[in-house]
């Protein structure tokens, strides 16, 4: 029996060693999932997430887009914040300070972050000021835990709870553009 034995764990032990020299190579290439270095985790941040969609604006949409920079700033709060800010309202409202619109309305959404009198975002008229709706916006983003760390389009669905929770990641490169343009004008 002994002899038994001795074949089966020296069987075991060069399947091992084969697997770790065959093996070897390859896993000393590979990425592992949790060994990222802090720095690439923070740089992949502000990195747009996917395919990135852009739209021309006009003059009411540029000035929206500085509306809420001018309200990010007021509220103290990084160019990150302006960014998820803006690339929200890109996905929401095209940078449109909307009103009602009728049959086409999602439920009682108004204003650039097409936010809810119904929800407790405000009354019409606060939710279609591009300063309050910014503000409010930025309280919501405020109280999740993390949001300067999380991709764009976690932090921004946090506070939105939009039926799309994909869809802001397209916007961020024409968001950071925006903010970059406009944050020291």
């Amino acid at each position: 029996m002994n002899t038994i034995f001795r074949k089966s764990m020296l069987s075991v032990a060069g399947l091992a060693f084969a697997g770790g020299v065959f093996a070897g190579p390859i896993a000393a290439h590979a990425n592992p999932v949790d060994a990222k270095p802090v720095a690439a985790v923070q740089t992949a941040v502000s990195k747009p997430q996917g395919d990135q969609s852009h739209i021309s604006l006009n003059g009411e949409q540029t000035a929206n887009a500085k509306a809420i920079i001018a309200a990010t700033k007021k509220a103290g709060l990084p160019e990150r914040a302006a960014v998820i800010s803006i690339a929200t309202s890109l996905q929401e409202s095209k940078l449109e300070n909307l009103g009602h619109l009728g049959d086409m309305n999602d439920h009682d959404s108004l204003g650039l972050f097409q936010q809810r009198p119904s929800s407790g975002w405000g009354t019409p008229e606060q939710i279609t000021n591009p300063e309050y709706s910014t503000t409010a916006f930025l309280k919501g983003l405020k109280q999740v835990d993390g949001w300067q760390d999380m991709p764009l389009t976690q932090a921004a669905q946090t506070v939105q709870v939009s039926a799309y929770p994909d869809a802001y990641a397209q916007w961020e490169q024409q968001a950071t553009d925006l903010v970059t343009q406009h944050w020291n004008s």
